[in-house]
């Protein structure tokens, strides 16, 4: 299933999408593909996977030490492919993989593509790729069928933003809050208004999904009630594997909680 059916099908039964973000690897391989198989049972509808980089420059503590560990076990670009391929030869969710430019320009953007392609990854998040710099990438995505995903934020002006829609496929990711990623305690007005203020240009166009600092059900039902389409999902996730990285049974039954208690904060209202 692509990212656009999955939306679709989702806005058909009057859910909203919970995306779940990991990143690959961490804290091995093995335990990371459970832990994606896990979020993914337990009713996420998309998963978000992130390949381990050294220098991620939109990511918190929690998700930096994530990819430090995952980078100590020996995780690169291919093992991630090969966690997606494994996944989906079980699973059939949309898969998106958040990376940095230089992971693609050191593989070679076209081998990092078809390999992309031939694992099943159905969308890439590049966040210090700007739209200025991205046609030729892009043309080479949509030829390999993978979504291009693009970020806008609180300040993104109308005039940019309906250039990033442009530009945009499988669903616009707002990063609701300035700062990189992490947890926080309550959804801020500022992130409402974004929302409000966005969506109109995204209505009947292309989803509207929201992350950074999402990690309570009631921050999730704020967000769909607001107007999103999905909510996404990370810091939280990926803290569980830090606080349990010698006990993975309770690693797994505390991801498998946590998800489940998200998702159900985007189901329709009874």
């Amino acid at each position: 299933m692509m990212i656009s059916e999955s939306f679709r099908e989702l806005h058909r039964r009057g859910e909203g999408a919970l995306i779940g973000f990991i990143t690959g690897g961490d804290p091995s391989p093995k335990i990371s593909q459970q832990i994606i198989e896990t979020i993914a049972k337990e009713g996420a509808d998309i998963i978000e996977i992130g390949i381990p980089f050294s220098d991620p420059i939109a990511d918190g503590p929690t998700i930096q030490a994530a990819s430090n560990r995952s980078l100590n076990a020996g995780t690169n670009p291919q093992a991630i492919f090969d966690i997606v391929k494994e996944t989906k030869s079980r699973i059939e969710i949309p898969i998106a993989l958040m990376t940095y430019y230089n992971v693609l320009f050191k593989m070679g953007v076209q081998n990092f593509l078809t390999k992309a392609s031939e694992h099943r990854v159905d969308g890439l998040i590049i966040p210090d790729l700007p739209i200025e710099e991205a046609a030729e990438y892009r043309e080479l995505a949509e030829k390999q069928g993978i979504d291009t995903i693009f970020l806008v934020t609180p300040s993104t002006l109308p005039n940019r933003l309906k250039d990033i829609l442009n530009y945009t496929s499988g669903f616009l990711y707002l990063i609701s809050i300035y700062g990189v990623t992490g947890k926080r305690d309550d959804v801020s007005q500022l992130t409402i208004q974004s929302i409000k203020r966005i969506k109109p240009y995204t209505a009947g166009t292309i989803p509207l999904a929201v992350g950074f600092g999402l990690h309570k059900p009631e921050h999730i039902s704020s967000i769909i009630g607001s107007g999103a389409d999905g909510a996404i999902v990370g810091s939280a996730l990926v803290k569980i594997v830090e606080n349990n990285l010698n006990d993975s049974i309770k690693l797994i039954e505390q991801i498998s909680t946590l998800t489940r208690n998200l998702k159900s904060a985007t189901l329709p209202k009874k």
